[in-house]
């Protein structure tokens, strides 16, 4: 089976995540208002859905004739989620570097100002390595639950084959 309307899609979930990034940049969510960012960024569930919905209901309304089973569906945001994590370590580099370079040194000081941590315990979890493995597990993990999610509401079965009405 043809990937390439998932491999589309994973693209496209990367361009809202950097175009979401640059957002919050520019909303000084990574600076000024950094301990805002946490609630903030957590709204990033509602474009990464959409994204996963609009990708499922293009897969079976274009290439699979308007049906598509769970299973099917599964697969195919499945496929996306791949797509995104394996991209995943590229995306957490440019946020980090080209979007918002500041980030994670503003992420520590706020973390130390706050008292959430040790100034020791914020530079151990804000910094690019430690964000490229939790980002890849992340992505991972919430690419798998949403394409589930998402699998069972766009699926759609040809009411003619099974005689309902």
């Amino acid at each position: 089976m043809k990937r390439a309307t998932e491999v589309k899609w994973g693209l496209i979930f990367v361009g809202v995540l950097l175009l979401w990034m640059a957002l919050e940049r520019l909303a000084g969510l990574h600076g000024p208002r950094i301990e805002q960012h946490a609630t903030w960024t957590s709204l990033f569930a509602i474009p990464a859905i959409v994204v996963y919905v609009l990708a499922l209901r293009e897969k079976r309304d274009r290439d699979l004739g308007g049906t598509m089973t769970f299973g099917q569906g599964f697969v195919s945001g499945f496929v996306v989620t791949v797509v995104v994590t394996v991209l995943s370590p590229v995306s957490q580099w440019l946020i980090h570097t080209v979007i918002t370079p500041d980030f994670f040194a503003n992420a520590i000081e706020a973390s130390d100002r706050l008292g959430m941590s040790s100034r020791a315990e914020a530079e151990a979890y804000f910094n690019l390595g430690n964000y490229i493995r939790v980002g890849v597990m992340g992505t991972l993990a919430m690419g798998v639950a949403t394409s589930a999610v998402v699998a069972f509401f766009v699926r759609r079965t040809d009411t003619r084959e099974t005689g309902a009405g």
